[in-house]
């Protein structure tokens, strides 16, 4: 809602418009959606109105008065999520922590409770308001819940003693399902003017999905959610657990559908063991990485890195190129290239070869590398894997398939080591399709046998025509992976403005409201912190645009006699390069050089604004010259 009216585009607009990049970026990366729903979709509002209903039947909705935060300047009550500041938990008192719990230590609180609370709309200090809220009594599914998380394996160990310690060796508090308006999302029918909250609908978009995908193809909602043959698998990061754990089990509970066989928690990703930073290139987007970097890559790293455990995965530049490299290319991939190369257009042996017991030795894995994706304990799957290719790689390397082709007294034995090794690639090969889909289908055209099921591991492929070899897949470029570091380190490279007065569209004079009202910095500095920056005042000698970049303009400023700096600045949207030529500016003059992807920038220029084509330079008045110093 927020960012659609930054935008000035209504919330459906801006949702389809989200919708298409998720669609285009999952397909880029092989993932493919039996139906990709929307928690805004027809499906939705009905199914919110089937769980809700349930739940007034059940006399567990209450009505209460709630002191919620309210942001002046946006006009808008503020969920969880608009409201950031000091985590209230003693013993954390982290910063920079979102209204409905903590990044550092786990703890959830309300947006009230957040230490020196600030909208992230608007900047503003948020008061305190009242309003009529509808609650659900999750108290009285206290039972239920302690039984469903605490026995069987629904839930992770870990997980499981972390609802009991924070949540369940208590009372359980009333949910807060409801908003007032104005708020984006679907209105509560037997309540106007309120709306339900995000994580009431957010669920729900499971079901909703199901029912939009039942409509299309002709099937019956309950076979998949109220039918108990059905197992209903959730993945989620582990900042949500709460809602999936609790409230929503306690949802599907009053409602009458299955409940999930297992919800599966993984942690977070860092980059280079750090949280992703865009100053450092590492907060790289979906679209960037397609652009330079082949999907599967990254598909087997985060598959060897990946436990059943709740851990966070790290992806770390170096080790990324390494694994790559040496496990999928050197191990894999190579083992078709090894062998396929010498026989194409030749039919594999009619009758298999004897290889020592190679080819039962992998067959026999199958079973405990079903186990371990079963288990979601993907990394085992991949060591196991490895070693099959260790022993498929041993064997080719003892036998020398590339000596035997230089004999025309050799070629069965050589047609027979081929099929050997490629039978042992195509095991391989067939382990991994659930995590490389792409070479999957590259080796079913290679032996004209598509792959489709994991019993085809049981039986070698014989009397088959080898295709003519296919490059399957290079090793990682390392300059392509600078690139995309690169270029993900220029999206954040516009200029940091505070913000300032808007022009009315009405009138298009300026307006002393404030756009996005920043607070003033409640931490003070002395004049010998000020003077350590040197504010120049410069002149612009040269603009131009800067090809590829979206926000950058290259200008060249002089600052008196020979004096010169380049300065790269996030004022396209803003200002042609035509109309800053021959005006002043003021300049950073003692900022650290920076490397960009077009350039080094050797300071920065002083504008006021809230960003885009809000973006207003400050100039000095009639009279200064460049290279006179700002005090």
């Amino acid at each position: 809602m927020i960012s659609a009216r930054r935008e000035g585009i209504p919330e459906e607009e801006f949702i389809q418009r989200m919708y298409t990049a998720h669609v285009r970026d999952f397909a880029g990366f092989d993932i493919e959606f039996d139906n990709y729903g929307s928690t805004h979709s027809p499906e939705n509002r009905e199914m919110c109105h089937v769980f809700w209903k349930a739940l007034r039947a059940a006399g567990l909705v209450v009505e209460k008065e709630v002191t919620q935060l309210f942001d002046p300047v946006a006009g808008v009550f503020l969920a969880d999520r608009f409201v950031k500041g000091t985590c209230p938990n003693p013993a954390c008192r982290a910063p920079d922590q979102y209204g409905d719990s903590c990044d550092k230590c786990g703890h959830t609180h309300s947006p009230t409770e957040l230490i020196d609370p600030v909208s992230t709309i608007s900047g503003a200090k948020p008061e305190l308001r009242t309003a009529r809220h509808l609650f659900v009594q999750i108290e009285k599914l206290h039972d239920f819940l302690e039984e469903w998380t605490q026995t069987g394996d629904h839930l992770q160990p870990e997980i499981a003693n972390y609802l009991k310690a924070h949540f369940l060796s208590e009372p359980l508090r009333d949910w807060d399902v409801s908003r007032p308006a104005p708020y984006f999302g679907f209105e509560i029918p037997d309540s106007p003017g309120n709306y339900w909250y995000v994580w009431f609908d957010a669920p729900i978009g499971y079901v909703g999905s199901t029912k939009q995908w039942c409509r299309r193809v002709g099937e019956e909602l309950e076979t998949w959610w109220r039918n108990p043959e059905t197992e209903i698998h959730h993945f989620i990061g582990k900042d949500i657990t709460y809602f999936h754990c609790l409230f929503w089990p306690a949802m599907l509970k009053v409602a009458g559908f299955n409940l999930p066989r297992k919800i599966h928690i993984h942690g977070f990703l860092t980059v280079n063991g750090e949280k992703m930073s865009k100053s450092k290139g590492t907060f790289i987007k979906a679209e960037t990485y397609l652009r330079h970097l082949d999907p599967s890559y990254l598909r087997y790293y985060y598959a060897a890195k990946l436990t059943s455990r709740v851990e966070d995965l790290d992806l770390n530049f170096e080790e990324f190129v390494n694994r790559v490299n040496k496990d999928l290319v050197g191990n894999i991939v190579n083992l078709a290239s090894r062998c396929a190369r010498l026989i194409e257009g030749s039919p594999l042996s009619a009758i298999y070869p004897e290889d020592g017991g190679l080819f039962a030795q992998a067959a026999a894995d199958g079973e405990a590398i079903a186990e371990a994706y079963e288990a979601c304990d993907f990394a085992r799957a991949i060591r196991i894997i490895l070693t099959a290719g260790d022993r498929a790689n041993q064997f080719v390397d003892r036998m020398a398939p590339w000596n035997l082709k230089k004999d025309p007294a050799r070629q069965k034995e050589l047609q027979d080591v081929c099929t050997i090794g490629l039978n042992l690639f195509r095991q391989l090969v067939i382990y991994l399709a659930p995590v490389l889909p792409r070479l999957a289908r590259q080796t079913g055209e290679l032996f004209g046998d598509p792959i489709v099921s994991w019993d085809q591991a049981q039986q070698p492929l014989l009397g088959r025509i080898v295709a003519p070899f296919k490059h399957m897949m290079q090793r990682v470029p390392r300059e392509k992976l600078s690139a995309v570091i690169e270029e993900s380190r220029e999206e954040d490279e516009s200029v940091k403005t505070p913000a300032g007065t808007k022009v009315s569209p009405s009138t298009g004079q300026d307006s002393d409201e404030p756009l996005r009202q920043e607070p003033l910095l409640e931490n003070t500095i002395t004049i010998d912190d000020f003077t350590k920056i040197d504010l120049r005042v410069a002149r612009v000698l040269a603009a131009e645009e800067v090809p590829g970049a979206d926000k950058l303009l290259k200008l060249t400023l002089g600052l008196g006699g020979d004096v010169k700096r380049t300065v790269f600045a996030g004022i396209k949207k803003a200002y042609k390069p035509e109309s800053l030529v021959g005006r002043l500016v003021i300049l950073v003059a003692n900022l650290a050089p920076r490397k960009m992807r077009f350039g080094v920038s050797e300071g920065m220029i002083l504008a006021a604004g809230t960003g885009d084509d809000q973006v207003f330079l400050l100039a000095p008045d009639e009279g200064a010259k460049p290279g006179h110093r700002v005090h």
